[in-house]
C-alpha cells in the first residue's frame, strides 16, 4: 500500500514538473513573439517599441466600414508601399479623407487609401493597414498606399508633404521589415501616371527612393 502512495506521489511530481515547464516555454515564446501583432497569421507588424524611427504624427480618421471604401477585407502580408497622388489639385488630406467616406453614400466608385498626406504636411489615416484600400489594384491585398495631395496640375508635392512621406514611408518600412525596393509608384502596378511627379521625372522619383535609403540607415 505504501508503495503504490510512493509511486503515486512520484508520478503526481513528474506531471507538475512537467507543466511547469510547459508554462514557462509557453511564456517565453509569448514574450519573443509580442513584437508581433497577429502571429500566427500571415499578417504581421512590428511594434512601435521595435521601431527605432520616430513616429509621424497620425490623425487617425478611419473610414466606416462600407463596400465601396473600406470593405474591412484583411490584408496578407504587407509586401511593399505604394505611392500615389490625388489629382486633386489644391484639395486638403481631410478633403480627400471625406470624399472616400462619402462613398459609402453616392455609390460612385469603389476608391480609398491607408494615409493621406496634406499639403502642409499633416497625415490621415482612413483603413487600418490590416486591412485592404481600394488604392492600388492587383496590389491592395499586400501593399500599404499613400496618396499625396498637391496644391496644383503639375503634380509636385509641396516641401512639407514630402518631408511627412519620407518619414511615413521609412517608418512603414521598419514596421514592416521592408527596404527602398519595396516602395513602389501606382505607375510601377498599371502603368497609371501616379504619382505625375514621381513619374514624369525619374530622377526624382530615385531620389526619392534614397531618401527613403538614408533615413532607414539613419534609424539602425
Amino acid at each position: 500500500m505504501k508503495r503504490r502512495r510512493d509511486k503515486r506521489r512520484r508520478y503526481k511530481r513528474r506531471m507538475y514538473t512537467g507543466t511547469a515547464i510547459l508554462v514557462i516555454i509557453l511564456i517565453i515564446l509569448i514574450i519573443n513573439g509580442m513584437g508581433k501583432r497577429f502571429v500566427g497569421r500571415e499578417y504581421f507588424e512590428l511594434s512601435d517599441e521595435e521601431i527605432t524611427a520616430e513616429k509621424p504624427e497620425i490623425d487617425v480618421q478611419l473610414l466606416d466600414v462600407n463596400p465601396y471604401s473600406r470593405p474591412g477585407t484583411e490584408t496578407g502580408k504587407i509586401k511593399g508601399i505604394v505611392v500615389h497622388y490625388t489629382a486633386n489639385p489644391g484639395a486638403t488630406a481631410m478633403q480627400n479623407r471625406n470624399y472616400f467616406q462619402g462613398l459609402k453614400d453616392s455609390h460612385q466608385t469603389e476608391a480609398s487609401s491607408h494615409f493621406i498626406i496634406g499639403l502642409e504636411g499633416e497625415i490621415v489615416q482612413c483603413v487600418p493597414t490590416w486591412e485592404v484600400a481600394y488604392a492600388s489594384n492587383e496590389r491592395n491585398k499586400d501593399t500599404v498606399s499613400i496618396e499625396n495631395c498637391h496644391p496644383d496640375e503639375s503634380g509636385n508635392f509641396t516641401k512639407e508633404t514630402y518631408q511627412s512621406l519620407v518619414q511615413l514611408t521609412s517608418w512603414l518600412c521598419q514596421k514592416f521589415e521592408l527596404t527602398e525596393e519595396d516602395v513602389i509608384r501606382h505607375y510601377d502596378v498599371t502603368g497609371k501616371i501616379c504619382p505625375k511627379q514621381f513619374v514624369e521625372s525619374e530622377d526624382t522619383w530615385e531620389r526619392f527612393r534614397a531618401d527613403i535609403k538614408a533615413a532607414l540607415e539613419n534609424q539602425k
